[in-house]
């Protein structure tokens, strides 16, 4: 069994973005019916066991999704967690910032990272160096040879790093130059069941490789930042395109929606990671009843996936 937690689903910013005053981000604060608040784009798995979950990407809402996630505290003793393991898909600051409210932590954080998100949150905005003035963490590297890897406790299920083509966080060194490893996705396999899930918040593009692991998996939980390629331009909140800041738009003709409707019949598909700006965040928008229509959900906090 894979069981997924949806801690947050929104971009970075989060829904409210606390300085935006688009339409949708007007909607939420009013306490409009057809938007719900969400936080910044973050997810728990666990295999059989419910008390050993993997935290995937700390945002920095980690601390209010612990609060509304209770299964992630079995509170056995007076300092506990659910959480065993903690994993990051790039070095980006939404994904990361989380590690510092996680320093109570009474041992080291086994960290999975790549090399090049490892260097990153250690020179370029070096908060693993800021940790270990606190708890530490206990490094564990990420391979990207396409091989599976396994984490103590979790011996359940199996993980694979899938390498996504898209630029490094922008106090990385490498920000003009990218290499593989900044970015990537995951395939995770339940061992008995060979169920799986693929899970990519950031996907400027489907290429060859990522297509055959997404037809593999159960279930993809992908990259639902923008609708269309000049969403932030229409919506006055900024002048970038969404392929300029690495996310493949839901629109088009080779849009997200078009390569969904392509996987094999009883595949779930969920956006996750969804912009303040984005219209699929109001439950009664057009552009949700199109998804709907496309058999594609959006993810909320706290929803649960279980494969």
């Amino acid at each position: 069994m894979i069981n997924v937690r949806i801690l947050g689903s929104a971009a970075g910013g989060g829904f409210p973005q606390w300085n935006c005053n688009c339409a949708n981000c007007t909607a939420v604060r009013a306490g409009a019916a057809n938007a719900r608040p969400r936080t910044q784009s973050s997810i728990a798995i666990r295999g059989q066991d419910e008390f050993a979950w993997t935290l995937v990407n700390a945002s920095p809402d980690i601390l209010t999704q612990l609060i509304a996630n209770p299964a992630l505290q079995p509170a056995r003793t007076i300092r506990d967690t659910g959480l065993r393991a903690l994993l990051l898909t790039d070095s980006q600051i939404d994904h990361s910032t989380g590690l510092l409210m996680l320093r109570e932590a009474t041992r080291p954080w086994p960290l999975w990272c790549t090399d090049s998100a490892f260097e990153d949150l250690s020179e370029g905005n070096p908060l693993l160096k800021v940790l270990q003035h606190y708890c530490g963490v206990s490094r564990q590297r990420i391979p990207l040879d396409n091989s599976w890897f396994g984490m103590d406790g979790l011996e359940d299920l199996r993980w694979q790093a899938v390498t996504v083509h898209a630029d490094a966080a922008p106090y990385s060194p490498r920000r003009s130059a990218s290499v593989p490893g900044d970015v990537i996705g995951l395939l995770i396999e339940d061992i008995k069941t060979h169920r799986r899930l693929f899970y990519a918040p950031a996907l400027p593009s489907i290429e060859a490789h990522v297509w055959e692991q997404m037809q593999s998996a159960d279930c993809v939980v992908v990259d639902g930042t923008f609708w269309s390629d000049d969403e932030m331009a229409r919506s006055g909140a900024g002048s970038k395109s969404a392929a300029q800041m690495g996310h493949l738009p839901q629109s088009g003709e080779a849009g997200m929606i078009a390569w969904l409707d392509r996987l094999p019949v009883g595949t779930r598909r969920v956006l996750i990671h969804i912009n303040n700006t984005n219209p699929i965040l109001l439950d009664d928008s057009a552009e949700r009843k199109t998804l709907i229509e496309h058999g594609i959900e959006v993810a909320y906090d706290s929803m649960e996936i279980v494969l």
